[in-house]
């Protein structure tokens, strides 16, 4: 990671000190959505072990972007469809 600022983040009541060159409020935000997914880990499972539920919470964050990612690619299956879709329509216009 480039050099960058140190952001102060708190997670689960810990304090974190996160360097990036990523804007502070960006970062803020992510440490915000990871202590949410970690509370929630924790509400459905009750547990001390704060490395459980970081995993738990890890494993909830990456099923989340695997279903963002196959939404993604079936939008854009679904736009080459219709892209070749027009193709063929703008050929046999222009055929005719």
């Amino acid at each position: 990671m480039a050099e960058g600022q140190v952001v102060s983040v708190e997670i689960r009541g810990q304090r974190y000190p996160i360097r990036s060159a990523l804007d502070a409020q960006y970062v803020a935000s992510l440490a915000t959505y990871v202590d949410e997914k970690m509370r929630a880990a924790g509400d459905s499972t009750p547990s001390t072990d704060v490395l459980r539920l970081a995993v738990l919470a890890a494993l909830n964050i990456a099923d989340e972007l695997f279903r963002c990612q196959e939404a993604q690619q079936a939008r854009r299956g679904a736009l080459v469809e219709r892209t070749e879709a027009l193709e063929r329509l703008v050929d046999a216009a222009l055929a005719s």
